[in-house]
């Protein structure tokens, strides 16, 4: 697809945006007060903003839109009694909605190997919902195409409830499973759910996960989608959750949801002059035919490269990634597929420049978007991830 002269000048506003963005970056992420034995505050704040061109997204519909927002900001705040028992309260603000706590948990550390983990936290997913806006490959969030139920499901992925997390085999075995409230797995999708409380059994949802790194081992339960050459990982994992009458429609149909996942990751140093990495992942979703639009296949692939020569204050990572979800139907709330198979598919190129990783990172990528019966729909967005 042609880049329109349009295009051109929002690639030099861009490059302003980046200039006008530039902050300290020697910051570590979070500031720890300790009062004693294993006992600690972390406090800490991060934010994602963007500029953004979209075709044909200005109002008069012909024209580019040309829009700076914030995406995401967010304070973390964590905490250590003892050796044993931990917690955090993190908060966040995206895209012009109200302030919302995302985290608010306890982990009890039974072992070194074994903790049990309460309150609002990320149910066991696939790893990009796990990893998040911050720590994906190419930075922000991943367009809620394939991973669907980090963008969809409770607090930005979040759910009440209580799991187990451990690992075994010198921490190369990871596992984690729990029982949840499940009550917001449509939230955003806008195909017309409510509340499990709507008249029909209050049921639980089961998450679990599954995970084994052949080469290095992944520390924590909150993960990531890259380690910028901090290590060797060649990673598979698998995650399922499932809620009977966990699918609610205005018109008074109730199913079963259930979803599964299968994910891969490798991250390779000392690859020519850099670090190489390459992900993907399968989904699956089912709705029990309630929701159509939310009922399919979807699939992601993504690979990058970290240059080890620094250029100025950071190196450079180029990236690709791809997203594809082959919805059974487009309708919302009907119980049979009148309107047929409709797919959602987005192609992403762009440039990472990681000043400190997680921490200090620009993200500059154009996307093509396309859905079935629809024209395809190219946008710039230049990022600007900080973290303290």
């Amino acid at each position: 697809m042609e880049l329109n002269l349009n295009l051109k000048k929002t690639a030099l506003l861009s490059l302003a945006f980046v200039g006008a963005s530039m902050a300290t970056v020697n910051a570590n992420a979070a500031a720890t007060i300790t009062f004693g034995e294993d006992k600690s505050l972390s406090v800490g704040f991060g934010f994602i903003s963007s500029y953004s061109s979209v075709e044909d997204a200005a109002g008069n519909g012909k024209d580019r839109s040309n829009d700076f927002s914030l995406d995401s900001a967010r304070l973390y705040l964590s905490g250590s009694l003892n050796k044993y028992i931990k917690g955090m309260l993190n908060t966040e603000k995206s895209n012009g909605q109200s302030w919302e706590v995302i985290d608010a948990n306890v982990q009890f550390e039974v072992t070194p190997e074994l903790a049990i983990w309460a309150g609002r936290f990320l149910s066991p997913s696939d790893r990009a919902n796990m990893a998040g806006p911050y720590y994906s490959m190419g930075g922000g969030y991943w367009s809620n195409i394939a991973s669907r139920y980090g963008w969809n499901g409770g607090i930005i992925g979040r759910d009440e409830g209580v799991a187990v997390v451990g690992n075994a085999l010198d921490g190369k075995l990871a596992y984690s499973f729990g029982a949840f409230e499940g009550d917001n797995i449509f939230r955003f999708s806008g195909v017309g759910a409510l509340s499990e409380t709507a008249g029909t059994k209050d049921k639980l949802m089961y998450a679990g996960r599954l995970q084994y790194d052949f080469w290095d081992a992944e520390p924590g339960y909150y993960g990531t989608g890259n380690y910028f050459g901090a290590k060797d990982i060649l990673a598979i994992g698998v995650a399922g959750r499932s809620k009977k009458d966990g699918v609610v429609s205005t018109t008074g149909a109730v199913g079963d949801y259930t979803s599964y996942s299968v994910d891969f990751l490798l991250e390779k140093k000392n690859v020519g002059d850099g670090t190489a990495s390459f992900e993907a992942a399968y989904y699956d979703y089912d709705t029990d035919k309630v929701f159509l639009g939310e009922e399919g296949k979807a699939y992601s692939v993504g690979a990058g490269y970290l240059f080890n020569q620094p250029v100025g204050w950071g190196k450079f990572m180029p990236f690709v990634r791809y997203q594809k979800f082959a919805a059974d139907g487009a309708t919302s709330s009907a119980s049979v597929n009148t309107v047929g198979d409709i797919d959602t598919k987005k192609f992403e190129i762009g440039m990472n420049y990681v000043m400190q990783p997680y921490n200090a990172v620009i993200t500059a990528a154009y996307g093509d978007k396309k859905v079935t019966n629809q024209s395809s729909v190219n946008s710039l967005n230049v990022s600007l991830q900080m973290q303290f």
